[in-house]
């Protein structure tokens, strides 16, 4: 079977189609015939070897994933599942960790997974559109309605809204009812936002972020409910970001975050979270009943993943690239 494949780190160069076995389901196990796949922003950083992790080689990239039942391990309780079924992956796999960092990932014609894995795309879901939302949208999910547990009416900061998690955010936030500020690096992408729902949009390379947002918000002051300020920020970016998040944070306001992408171990300022009685919070990926709950979102038509563009998987170079230069809004996708 054909799959994409990588034996060493480096730049999209390294990226080939190439044949492997295909895999023998264990007992517990289902065989899924791959529909559709998509990237994440953690595909570049393990192409490269950036992150630290231990990458075995060779590698197939993409963590999410999407498909129909082609059979099952011998001996194997199908629970309902049957052959031609189609299913979205879960793609965390207990015992073998996360497709595409340290199992092989989704960008194959099959792929064997627990059974435990499978959730069952409703009618009227496209493999692309279930392909679009393990990843991102399950870890979105999880920060705005099980986390930072957003309610109608407040106002929330998106910083980086323009990649799968962030896009989705801005949707999620608009369907609860809230004031949306979303943060994005480029003109057009801004407009993306704008007509996304954002009700206000700013670009992430203004250093005055503090002012710009205050300005929108007002400004929180000490000890006063009733100040301005943001009720929550969704903070996926660390670095230079991260004491500019507390500063627009209203009195006992709520940051949420589950990345790092500028940044780890950022210079803080500790008196605004004990003066303004401030809620910092981590969000790590996604519940199993958060997918579910999406994909029924979406067959149900409350909401739309956000593509950039879908692709055959030949020219995953092509999308690689663009997401190595920032130049995908929402999530791209690749068809097997």
């Amino acid at each position: 079977m054909k799959a994409v494949l990588y034996d060493r780190h480096g730049g999209v160069d390294e990226l080939y189609l190439g044949d492997v076995p295909t895999p023998d389901p264990a007992p517990g196990e289902a065989l899924i015939r791959i529909r559709a796949c998509a990237l994440n922003g953690f595909d570049p950083m393990m192409l490269g070897g950036t992150t630290g992790l231990h990458v075995p080689l060779p590698m197939i990239p993409c963590g999410d994933a999407a498909g129909e039942v082609a059979g099952f391990g011998p001996g194997t309780d199908a629970a309902g599942w049957q052959v031609g079924d189609r299913a979205m992956i879960d793609p965390i796999i207990d015992g073998r960790g996360m497709l595409g960092e340290k199992a092989p990932g989704a960008a194959v014609e099959y792929l064997a997974v627990p059974l435990e894995n499978l959730v069952r795309i409703p009618v009227g879901v496209s493999f692309e559109h279930a392909a679009a939302l393990p990843v991102a949208y399950g870890t979105a999910v999880r920060m705005i309605e099980e986390r930072a547990r957003v309610q109608p009416g407040e106002t929330v900061l998106i910083l980086g809204a323009t990649g799968g998690v962030g896009a989705c955010c801005v949707q999620l936030c608009k369907r609860i009812g809230t004031q949306v500020i979303a943060t994005g690096g480029s003109a057009w992408k801004l407009a993306r936002l704008s007509a996304l729902g954002a009700d206000h949009v700013i670009s992430s390379r203004s250093d005055e972020l503090v002012r710009l947002v205050r300005g929108i918000a007002g400004k929180p002051r000490y000890h006063d409910p009733d100040s301005g300020g943001v009720d929550v920020v969704i903070n996926y970016i660390g670095g230079t970001t991260w004491v500019d998040s507390l500063k627009v944070l209203r009195f006992r306001g709520r940051m949420v975050t589950c990345g790092a992408t500028a940044g780890y171990d950022p210079p803080t300022d500790i008196r605004y979270i004990w003066s303004f009685e401030q809620t910092i919070m981590g969000s790590d990926g996604w519940s199993r009943e958060g997918l579910a709950r999406l994909l029924d979102m979406v067959a149900a038509g409350k909401l739309e993943p956000v593509i950039h563009v879908v692709r055959p998987v030949e020219r995953i170079r092509t999308a690689m690239s663009e997401l190595m230069a920032r130049e995908v809004f929402g999530k791209s996708v690749l068809t097997l």
